[in-house]
Formats: structure tokens, C-alpha cells, sequence
């Protein structure tokens, strides 16, 4: 069963990472994305407050999986360790941070901005 739960939350946290990046770009998503974008951001603010500066509870529920599976010295980041496991090589925390954050704050910009940035004036010509 855990290691369904590990496929489980591998696949989508995944997912989530994925859409926080790129959900802000189709019409379709743009309010989904901005909802899901803002618990993200208040999850590490908020939440980090208390559990730490980036907390996620996706990445708590996962470790709790891997440590019953008997994986142990995980990363702070759940960035690094996906950044890890695919590429087999041991990223630098800090510039996985740097990356976390940088891929948050373009995508929050581009999600205020499709979503509530200067749309074009319909309104009929003053000829």
C-alpha cells in the first residue's frame, strides 16, 4: 500500500508543480490556477510560519510514506529530491530554493496578469 501511496504522491505533487507553472497560460484554468496558486503561496507563508518557511503538506504526507517505506536523510525540498531522483545527480538545495521561488513569482505574476491585467476596451468608437 505505501508503495502505492509513493506512486500516488509522486505523480501528484508532479502534477501540481506542473500546473503552478503553466495553468496561468490557458483561458480555461486562469481562475483554477489563481485559487491554486494562492494556497500554494499561503501553504509556504502561513503554514510556514509554523512548520517552516516553503511547507508543504503534500511533501510532510509523502516523507511519512517514504519513511515507512525505509527511505531516510530526505531534503527539505520536494523540488530537490524530484530534481534528484529524475536526474540521479544531488542538486544544490539553496539553488533548487532559488529556482522554487523564482518559478512561483513568475507564475503568480502571470496568473495576476491574465486575470485581472488591461483588457481591451469594447466600447464603440467616438467617431
Amino acid at each position: 500500500m505505501y508503495h502505492f501511496l509513493h506512486y500516488f504522491f509522486l505523480l501528484f505533487h508532479l502534477l501540481l508543480i506542473l500546473f503552478n507553472l503553466t495553468g496561468w497560460i490557458w483561458k480555461r484554468t486562469r481562475r483554477a490556477h489563481l485559487l491554486v496558486i494562492c494556497l500554494t503561496l499561503a501553504s509556504w507563508t502561513l503554514l510556514g510560519f509554523f512548520y517552516g518557511v516553503g511547507y508543504c503538506p503534500l511533501t510532510d504526507w509523502h516523507w511519512a510514506v517514504l519513511e515507512k517505506i525505509g527511505k531516510t536523510d530526505l531534503p527539505n525540498s520536494y523540488l530537490k529530491y524530484l530534481l534528484d531522483l529524475v536526474t540521479g545527480m544531488d542538486w544544490n538545495a539553496k539553488l533548487v530554493d532559488g529556482m522554487a521561488v523564482a518559478g512561483l513569482a513568475i507564475a503568480l505574476i502571470g496568473s495576476l496578469w491574465a486575470n485581472f491585467g488591461k483588457r481591451e476596451a469594447h466600447s464603440p468608437s467616438a467617431d
